[in-house]
């Protein structure tokens, strides 16, 4: 176990974090998952939980440091946390946004901010954040969660080039519909704005009827740790959907594309 790889999953109370974790311990390494309170949280098998609130700096601080006492190192992070929303952005209050970027977007670098200070120290390590497609292709009704991903784009190409020095590398992977509890019962904004009542019901008939068809979480976990241990790419697609969505938004027209997105949220 002391060779093992130490690697730290947020956000393994369910979904593919909690998947992650699972896969990864399998592997042989030495897991710790984050959670916000592990008094509430199932116990996983070979995975140490640790108590950790991306939305708040103290409490990381305190879980980076508790898995630092633990086990001296960190070689790869995993930010798995996340949340969605589902409306029209004029029905979005800026609480709501903020909430969603408080842990879509802040919660990854204030994560990854803990981190470095020990993977620089170690000369070595890895980032993996979880994005997806609709971080290089919109969604209808999905425009703040879009952003949020988007984001995490960005963030995660800058900070490769600029932590790649220390022999530390970033990669993201962009998984599409998944079979989770998070897509099936995704969070919708507060207000209505009934000009936009009709779109918003076809849109989320069409998300709940992705995901029922989605495949398990499976898929997406081995990419996760193959982007966790193997070697180093920046973008990692699941294959199937995600994979295919990834290339023809890199070679076809935009107005095809559009039209397919269109088609497949329901929308004329």
């Amino acid at each position: 176990m002391s060779n093992s790889k130490v690697v730290v999953v947020t956000g393994v109370s369910s979904g593919i974090g909690r998947a992650a974790a699972i896969r990864l311990a399998e592997k042989g390494c030495r897991v710790f998952g984050t959670v916000r309170n592990p008094a509430k949280a199932q116990a996983i098998p070979g995975v140490t939980l640790i108590e950790m609130d991306v939305r708040d700096e103290a409490s990381i601080d305190r879980g980076i440091q508790n898995i630092i006492a633990q086990a001296q190192r960190i070689d790869v992070l995993v930010n798995s946390a996340g949340v969605t929303l589902l409306g029209a952005t004029e029905e979005t209050s800026i609480a709501e946004a903020q909430t969603l970027f408080d842990t879509n977007l802040f919660g990854v670098l204030r994560t990854t901010k803990a981190v470095l200070p020990h993977m620089r120290k170690q000369r070595s390590g890895r980032i993996v954040n979880v994005s997806s497609v609709v971080g290089f292709l919109c969604s209808p009704y999905m425009a703040l969660y879009s952003a949020s991903k988007y984001a995490v784009e960005g963030l995660s190409e800058s900070l490769d080039h600029e932590v790649r020095q220390f022999g530390i590398r970033v990669s993201l992977v962009e998984p599409s519909f998944t079979k989770t509890n998070l897509d099936l019962n995704a969070p919708q904004t507060a207000a209505r704005i009934p000009d936009y009542s009709k779109e918003l019901a076809i849109v989320t008939k069409a998300v709940q009827n992705n995901v029922q068809k989605a495949p398990s979480p499976e898929g997406v976990v081995t990419t996760m740790v193959n982007a966790a241990l193997g070697p180093w790419q920046m973008r990692h697609t699941p294959k199937g959907e995600a994979s295919l969505l990834a290339k023809l938004r890199r070679f076809m027209p935009a107005g095809p594309v559009e039209k397919g997105l269109r088609k497949t949220f329901g929308l004329a």
